[in-house]
């Protein structure tokens, strides 16, 4: 059986961005996980051209009203933080669509419960924000029939929290066991619908790369428009490749674009991104 007909609808195709995206603009934070428990370190932040509390305005002038933001980019999860960030937010005229959790390996065979519970106490922060939706990592662990069932088993367990705070959940093509069509169409069907699919077209590489998306882009209730750049020269033939791939399967949501070269410099690489990306919106 496939659920993928019900999936839920996300609105029209827009922009939207990941705070990744602009991570040097942000002074270049790093990837922390459970180990940390519901503290943040206190590095980076201060080193950035734009603090995350000015970022909504800065998108809603370049165009963009939907906004993703990665976990390690909240330099506080302190309730007076996480208002004042969503009175920017929402002052701003902007929709945050989703949080981006980006650590804990729920499918770990001695942390996983505890990873689970972490990646929970980001649920609530993403709730507070008034975000919709949290992206989750389905699993750092190699995909056996065991740790898919893992997988789901907990990914489960998440929605469950999710759905009581007015959350939709999400995973995504990424990492070690969600890094093939097969194990995708498995987590999804598996799911029974309950838990999204956040599309990363440049997650995977390869020959096979175009084959492998067209297979899971049904699931798509987000894309990561992800553009590979050579010497600060979009490979176009490739973006529009992909792009192409969610026209087919009729995606409408938001495509969030994705940045992380060295050249350009990231408001310009944005601002060729949203150039190809103009033609596919709703």
């Amino acid at each position: 059986m496939h659920f993928s007909q019900g999936k839920v609808s996300q609105g029209k195709a827009r922009y939207s961005v990941s705070t990744w995206s602009l991570h040097r603009e942000l002074g270049d934070p790093g990837l922390y996980g459970p180990d940390l428990g519901d503290k943040v370190p206190e590095f980076g932040y201060e080193r950035g051209q734009l603090s995350l509390l000015e970022l909504p305005e800065k998108i809603a002038q370049f165009g963009i009203h939907t906004l993703e933001i990665v976990h390690f980019h909240l330099p506080s999860r302190d309730l007076a933080y996480l208002d004042e960030l969503r009175a920017a937010i929402e002052n701003a005229n902007v929709e945050l669509f989703s949080l981006l959790i980006d650590s804990g390996d729920i499918t770990d065979p001695n942390e996983g419960e505890r990873h689970k519970d972490w990646i929970a106490g980001w649920l609530e922060v993403a709730h507070h924000l008034g975000s919709r939706h949290a992206r989750v990592v389905a699993g750092k662990q190699e995909p056996r029939k065991e740790t898919i069932a893992l997988s789901i088993e907990r990914l489960s367990e998440l929605a469950d929290r999710a759905e009581a705070l007015g959350l939709r959940l999400m995973t995504e093509n990424w990492l070690t066991l969600a890094n093939s069509p097969e194990v995708v169409t498995q987590l999804m069907e598996g799911l029974e619908g309950r838990v999204g699919l956040c599309f990363d077209f440049g997650n995977w590489r390869g020959e096979e790369k175009y084959r492998q998306l067209e297979q899971i882009a049904q699931y798509a209730e987000s894309c990561h428009t992800k553009g590979f750049f050579y010497n600060g020269i979009l490979d176009k033939d490739d973006y529009v490749k992909c792009l192409e791939i969610t026209k087919q399967a009729g995606f409408s949501g938001p495509y969030t674009l994705i940045f992380d070269s060295e050249k350009p410099g990231e408001w310009e690489g944005l601002k060729t991104e949203m150039a190809v990306v103009e033609h596919y919106l709703g």
